[in-house]
């Protein structure tokens, strides 16, 4: 067996392969990173439960599966970590809130089932916003700096990711929360395009913008995810029935003669000088490597935000309206609050979001007519110190949910698949990201792209500091 040491640094992929020859066990992979867990998480705060000795039951029956030559796929015996908003049989579910502290699901969500089938090893339950209404994702840690959020509401499958805690995590978007984190933390997310993943059993934030969605280290661990994620499920009348294609298929390492689109507007508008400049130098990067590119333009953007947040608190203070009613004690101020002004949304408001939702679905298919992808900064800056209520780039003063959702939030009103990849590290190393964005259920044009820009650079093979340092 070969020896486990650096293992951490292996995508899913390459530790796939070394399972599948038996040159890799299953059970030592998950005592590996079970004891990076114990060692390093204390400091990180990434998990919620840690799942020890059903993650090494997993793992041997996953051994002696393969050895048995009933080899699954390139998940069999890689242990990922699960979002706490996904429902795990007979495991807390919690969303990170004192609503659910005691919720035990019956079933597993429909993610976790297919994971399960896959032979993957469910290491335990990584961190969320509670009920994902936020960025902070507190108290995990950003793994590149202590002292700086992980972004969310996936922070907790970011940082896990980026500090070798896990291969992968499952994640969930409704205003940018697999991509922010993926940003802020240096890895890989996708938002799929709305009705490719089910989220059934998955706890609702806003049942119109919610995806699910997988994070991971490299471009190639998110087509292996999606492999296994993406389908119709008739317990989501959300899905569609769209043909699902092998997304490793598509990543051929070449984008010659794909035309990628970059907005002239909106994108690039009060952007941290260092993420402008990276992005600037990324699409200066794809051009050379034979991608077309095409300014577009892109108009009702404007009132993005206010469209996303008039439908997601309204939605929202539905879902939770009879737990708020009956114990709002047990929701932190900060939820309580929104969702409390989520009850006092007008419907003319909810209804004229909706509208507008229209318009923005309508430019979207006009930006991508005459381009394959959009190209844009994933955020306009890189993460925020944790307790930072205001971000300011140059005049502009934003607040932290404004600086998070900014470039993410039309995506998910419009419903388009889009990724976040590194694309470079600021003067203090902290991660900056790349997103982007395909037309509906083309998740494979995004991922080529991606995956094409990720073998020509070396920035996904940037490692935060906390990832070695215990």
């Amino acid at each position: 067996m070969k020896d486990l040491q650096s293992a951490w640094k292996l995508d899913i992929a390459a530790v796939g392969s070394q399972i599948s020859d038996r040159s890799v066990s299953p059970v030592a992979l998950a005592e590996m990173m079970l004891s990076r867990i114990g060692r390093i998480d204390p400091q990180l705060l990434s998990y919620v439960t840690v799942l020890k000795d059903d993650a090494l039951k997993s793992a041997e029956i996953a051994e002696k599966e393969i050895a048995g030559g009933k080899y699954r796929g390139p998940l069999h015996g890689v242990p990922i970590a699960i979002k706490d908003l996904y429902n795990t049989k007979g495991v807390k579910t919690t969303a990170c809130s004192r609503v659910r502290e005691n919720y035990i699901p019956d079933e597993d969500c429909t993610v976790v089932r297919k994971f399960r089938e896959a032979g993957a090893v469910i290491l335990g339950k990584v961190t969320t916003h509670e009920f994902a209404f936020g960025f902070d994702s507190l108290p995990t840690k950003n793994a590149w700096k202590l002292d700086h959020i992980p972004s969310g509401s996936s922070g907790g499958s970011g940082a896990a990711i980026a500090a070798g805690l896990c291969y992968a995590a499952t994640g969930s978007d409704t205003g940018g929360s697999i991509r922010a984190p993926a940003a802020a933390n240096g890895i890989a997310g996708i938002k799929p395009t709305y009705g490719r993943v089910s989220k059934a059993g998955v706890a609702v934030l806003s049942w119109s913008l919610d995806h699910a969605g997988p994070m991971a280290r490299t471009v190639r661990d998110l087509a292996i995810l999606l492999n296994v994620m993406a389908g119709q499920d008739p317990l989501d009348p959300h899905t569609k029935d769209v043909a699902v294609p092998d997304y490793t298929a598509a990543l051929s390492g070449d984008i010659r003669g794909v035309r990628l689109g970059v907005p002239t507007n909106y994108f690039s508008e009060d952007v941290q000088p260092e993420v402008a400049d990276a992005v600037a130098k990324t699409i200066a990067h794809l051009e050379s490597m034979g991608g077309k590119v095409v300014p577009v333009k892109i108009s009702d953007l404007d009132g993005v935000l206010d469209c996303m947040l008039a439908i997601a608190m309204s939605e929202a203070a539905v879902y939770h309206q009879s737990s708020l009613r009956a114990t709002p004690h047990l929701f932190s101020d900060e939820t309580r609050l929104l969702l409390e002004a989520g009850e006092m949304v007008p419907a003319t408001t909810y209804i004229n979001a909706q509208r507008a939702r229209v318009a923005v679905k309508a430019a979207f298919r006009e930006a991508l007519r005459d381009v394959d992808v959009l190209v844009t900064p994933t955020q306009p800056s890189t993460a925020l110190k944790a307790g930072q209520s205001v971000s300011r780039i140059g005049s502009r003063e934003e607040s932290v949910f404004a600086v998070s959702a900014r470039f993410c939030v039309p995506f998910n009103i419009s419903g388009l698949p889009a990724a976040s990849i590194p694309c470079g590290l600021s003067t203090d190393r902290l991660p900056i990201g790349l997103q982007i964005v395909g037309k509906p259920f083309d998740e494979a044009a995004v991922l080529r792209v991606a995956d094409a820009y990720e073998r020509n650079t070396r920035w996904h093979l940037e490692y935060p500091p906390i990832s070695s340092r215990y």
